[in-house]
């Protein structure tokens, strides 16, 4: 069976009274989300955007980023969701790549944004436009496109992740079935909606009939005190989110009612983990990524010490395997190429069959982490995606810098690695072969015009040459070696 009814009206026809959504100033039952929706998807409807059209969204964490995705799936239009952090240029390559029709803003960025080929629809716009009645989708197929996320890609441009429907039922469902689910649980969201650790919990949210509690950004404070006042069971973190909560947290403890604190982004480091066995809090450590539809791998908390460092065991519908460069599984213990699969993987990249060939074989997602599994069973990832830095929670790839910076007339040569950093776990740190001298301001000028802040790096270092390959190709790991020979700005 590929077709399931709408999920979000049919859960207003089920529980159409319980809470979907609490905002600080008001609480919206499913039915009232319903009825806000086939609203929206009518204004939509109104700007000629029809099913099959693709839509960006580009906006914080608000009320009505939930109505538009749902309102897009009414009409079923796929919807490409825009990391609020990216600048013109990031946001240009991937409206034109996924050839988006329409690009939704509200007004923290309208003014940021100047695009070609893409039409501009203002949400205070939106928000009073008239309405145009159509057929809204009674059911999915789950086999169809629902959103697309980029993620960078080794080669320097973005790619842009396909995910279906029944990606994001298969998602829900294989989280449901290893976290369990209670009749009073309900979701803080706290992280951004456009990463897919934040649109999961809105999947969920309508799938299970599960109260959620959507916060604009993270803060400490506001978070502790939605878990101590609000009824939150459950919360998505990264490791940098947990310790500022547990610090603002002190002496105080969660209420008992608090059952999981889904921690992504890597291992969290055994001193953490020790203050929240104190303090009784439950970290479910995972591992998963844009191609997964979120987390493919979890650590329940009786394992988080004795199989510290691991990323846990796969959900109940998904598959996991190491194999060597032969693509031949191998033994467990011994190091390989973590390879999925499972209902809840994206069947490619967008326009991009190479890659999506080059990563997906006999049905197997190849994820280019490096891992192994013990005895167990157990998962250990030893290299994320090799040369991946993860900085607070959000992915980098070091290509995608590089190439930015190559572009600028007085470097030749370009090398990016992640260095350790206190707060963010890694912070991008860049090595230049220079033709003129520069001064770091003009670097940190150039790439803040660029890139998002978050990949801006935040080390420069000037050295005689890049280590390589004999093919070539920049050695990163080897980029730390060069410190102490290279002139840091």
């Amino acid at each position: 069976m590929n077709l399931l009814p709408n999920w979000l009206s049919q859960r207003a026809k089920v529980t159409p009274n319980r809470v979907a959504v609490d905002l600080a100033a008001e609480s919206i039952t499913f039915l009232q989300l319903h009825k806000r929706v086939v609203k929206r998807a009518f204004q939509l409807a109104s700007y000629g955007i029809k099913k099959g059209h693709t839509v960006a969204i580009y906006m914080k964490n608000r009320i009505e980023y939930i109505e538009l995705i749902h309102a897009l799936a009414y009409i079923g239009a796929k919807a490409l969701l825009l990391n609020t952090r990216l600048k013109q240029q990031e946001i240009q390559y991937q409206c034109s790549d996924a050839k988006a029709n329409f690009l939704v803003v509200d007004e923290s960025y309208e003014e940021t944004i100047l695009l070609s080929g893409t039409e501009l629809i203002q949400l205070q716009d939106l928000i009073y436009r008239h309405e145009k009645e159509i057929v809204l989708q009674s059911q999915y197929d789950l086999n169809d496109t629902y959103t697309i996320m980029y993620t960078s890609g080794t080669t320097g441009n973005p790619k842009g992740v396909m995910q279906s429907y029944g990606n994001h039922w298969w998602s829900a469902t294989g989280s449901s079935l290893n976290l369990g689910l209670q009749t009073n649980d309900c979701w803080l969201v706290a992280v951004p909606l456009f990463h897919i650790s934040g649109f999961s919990i809105l999947m969920r949210n309508v799938i299970y009939g599960m109260r959620i509690v959507l916060h604009s950004k993270f803060e400490a404070i506001q978070a502790n005190a939605a878990i101590e006042t609000k009824g939150v069971t459950i919360m998505s973190v990264v490791t940098s989110m947990l310790t500022q909560m547990l610090k603002e947290l002190g002496g105080r403890k969660y209420p008992e009612s608090f059952r999981c604190m889904l921690a992504g982004g890597g291992p969290v480091p055994r001193v953490l983990l020790d203050d929240c066995i104190e303090k009784g809090i439950p970290v479910y450590q995972t591992y998963g990524m844009t191609e997964t539809s979120s987390q493919f791998v979890t650590l329940a908390p009786e394992d988080s010490i004795q199989k510290l460092g691991s990323a846990g065991k796969p959900l109940m519908p998904c598959q996991l395997k190491i194999v060597n460069a032969n693509g031949e599984e191998v033994m467990n213990g011994i190091e390989g190429e973590i390879a999925v699969k499972g209902p809840n993987v994206t069947s490619g990249y967008l326009n991009k069959p190479e890659e999506t060939d080059k990563a997906i074989k006999n049905g197997w997602f190849y994820t280019g982490d490096i891992g192994k599994l013990d005895e167990d069973g157990f998962l250990y990832v030893l290299d994320r995606r090799s040369d991946l830095i993860i900085s607070g929670g959000e992915n980098i790839y070091p290509a995608e810098i590089e190439s930015t910076l190559l572009k600028h007339p007085l470097i030749a040569e370009a090398g990016v690695t992640g260095l350790p950093h206190k707060q963010w776990g890694q912070v991008p740190a860049a090595f230049l072969v220079v033709t003129s001298p520069i001064k770091k301001e003009e670097l940190q000028a150039y790439c803040q015009s660029m890139l998002a802040n978050y990949k801006v790096p935040k080390y420069y270092f000037i050295v005689d040459d890049l280590p390589r390959t004999a093919s070539n190709k920049i050695i990163r790991r080897k980029l730390p070696q060069r410190i102490e020979q290279g002139r840091q700005l």
